[in-house]
């Protein structure tokens, strides 16, 4: 058969529903192929969104998500979005067709080494120069992609060898299972433990990853040991059920104090990824002792480095640590993170202040939504709020991009959560400037019939980086611009919109929308004057490369 028809069958073979990507010339045998699989593929109007559906739809099913674009400018627009998805250890497959291979040895149309462009933003990046290497090429590449830590693969695909012919199969798929630490590391862990006069434990994305929520918030309630999260670990432990869980951590300077860092002797990190809350933040001086279990050793860090090392199966590994423990090991005190947040949205919660404050705005949307139901979370301004302020109860029900932290993901995303997860309800939380970078998507979720509701913070600014710019210069720089009106721009697509036009009004449009079966675009007017409060309730702001 020919490589293109032997990929399609390897796709199958590793349980692929979508691919997520735009025709070209040169990926033409893949699409033709792609007719007679019982993959479906979604046509999307820009690659980055592409790269993106996937990078969400891998994010919460713990799957590869697959992006695939043609040579050149289409390859090239998928970088982004598989850039986020390898620094938020999201597993993705990008695929791209190329020229044929007798014309990579010089310059020619379209023409870019891929391969190089992509190593330095994937786990693994290679070029199918063999139609009898492709059971081998995408076994290797899913098997690296989804494998702790994953992240993002991609493969270049020249099109004569995907023309070519092979007697090939696919091969069987095979995951590698994690282990149990070793015995004496886990009992010296237990021994650090009982010795610390005020241990806290740092909740990161691998929790999630692992599926450990249950033997995490097991082994917290038996030692009675409080909790803080990362933005990406939010709802690993119920938040409004479990005074243990202190909120989010690694928005604020100040979360070295209000997290508990300053206070505590001893930092459990629990499927802590280094990306989302840099140890320098909390650990300046060097002086915690650190527990880290994960599924892969720490990173060395002059301030990450760990006494003990738990690595393998982190709920397994949780489990053995809380067998050694006797019940109730310590007595946590209260938390000013955890205090001021829950004082704070009750100050708001009957706020009718127009255009509408941050907190009233989270207020709504989590009233309005169910516990189950997910938010996509978009970067800039409101997504401070939301890491803060929006209560997860359940993990993989905020999505927030942190690692990469990159702009326009919330609204392609939010597709991508709406065809992995078809009967929740799913939220696209946006600015308006990220809004306007991927919103043709619109289109694609209209076609493919993922009803989604896209909530978009209006401030008409870059509203972040004015944030910052006025703290630290006292002015603002070339932020501002102007924006379509959003609810006849909804409209042009066939989707609803809808115009907040004083604060009552946000609640039930958010209820209806999320009843609707079809896209729904609300356009919320925010005051970010607000921001200078939680900097001066909560600290000092910190920069996502920072975070």
């Amino acid at each position: 058969m020919k490589a293109a028809n032997l990929f399609i069958q390897c796709l199958e073979n590793e349980k692929v529903d979508f691919v997520f990507g735009i025709p070209g010339e040169e990926n033409m045998d893949m699409m033709d192929a792609l007719l007679d699989s019982n993959i479906q593929f979604i046509t999307c109007r820009h690659e980055q969104g592409a790269a993106f559906m996937a990078d969400v739809y891998g994010r919460l099913t713990g799957k590869a998500g697959v992006c695939l674009s043609t040579l050149g400018p289409g390859a090239t627009n998928l970088v982004t979005g598989v850039a986020d998805a390898n620094m938020d250890n999201s597993p993705v497959v990008a695929i791209a067709g190329q020229a044929a291979t007798t014309r990579l040895h010089k310059e020619s149309h379209q023409v870019v080494d891929l391969v190089s462009l992509f190593k330095p933003i994937t786990k693994y990046a290679t070029q199918l120069l063999e139609p009898e290497t492709v059971p081998e090429v995408v076994r290797k590449a899913f098997k690296l992609a989804q494998a702790e830590k994953p992240g993002a693969v991609f493969i270049d695909f020249p099109e004569n060898i995907s023309e070519m012919t092979t007697p090939e199969q696919p091969l069987p798929v095979v995951q590698p299972r994690l282990t149990l630490a070793d015995t004496k590391l886990i009992e010296k862990a237990a021994q650090l433990i009982q010795k610390a006069k005020s241990p806290l434990i740092l909740v990161g994305n691998g929790v999630v990853r692992s599926h450990a929520s249950r033997q995490l918030e097991q082994f917290a309630n038996h030692c009675q040991i409080p909790l803080v999260n990362t933005f990406m670990a939010k709802g690993s432990v119920p938040h409004y059920h479990n005074p243990l869980s202190v909120g989010t951590a690694g928005l604020q300077k100040g979360d070295y104090e209000n997290g508990g860092f300053a206070e505590s002797d001893l930092v459990i990190c629990v499927g802590f990824d280094m990306v989302e809350y840099h140890p320098h933040l909390w650990n300046p001086n060097r002086e915690h002792t650190i527990i880290h279990i994960d599924t892969s050793p720490a990173e060395v860090d002059y301030s990450y480095i760990a006494d003990v090392e738990l690595i393998g199966n982190i709920g397994r590994n949780l489990n053995a640590l809380t067998d050694q423990l006797p019940q109730n090991t310590h007595q946590p005190k209260p938390f000013p993170l955890r205090e001021a947040m829950i004082e704070e949205m009750q100050r708001c919660s009957h706020s009718d202040a127009f255009p509408m404050k941050p907190q009233k705005i989270i207020w709504d949307l989590r009233t309005a939504m169910h516990h189950e139901d997910i938010a996509i979370c978009d970067v800039g301004a409101h997504k401070m709020w939301m890491a803060r302020f929006f209560r997860s109860e359940l993990p993989n029900t905020c999505i927030i991009s942190n690692g990469f932290a990159s702009m326009g993901i919330a609204v392609p995303g939010a597709i991508g959560a709406k065809l992995a997860f078809p009967n929740k309800a799913v939220v696209a939380v946006t600015g308006d400037a990220g809004f306007m970078m991927n919103s043709q998507e619109i289109e694609t979720a209209l076609r493919c019939e993922t009803p989604i509701v896209v909530l978009i913070w209006n401030d008409s600014q870059y509203g972040l980086i004015n944030w910052k710019q006025k703290r630290r210069f006292g002015r603002s720089a070339y932020i501002d611009f102007n924006n379509p009106d959003f609810v006849q721009y909804a409209q042009s697509f066939g989707a609803t919109g809808v115009r907040i036009k004083q604060a009552s009004e946000l609640y039930p449009a958010l209820k209806k929308a999320l009843k609707n079966n079809t896209v729904t675009i609300i356009d919320c007017p925010v005051d970010y004057s607000e921001n200078n409060r939680l900097t001066e309730l909560l600290g000092n702001v910190i920069s996502d490369s920072e975070s």
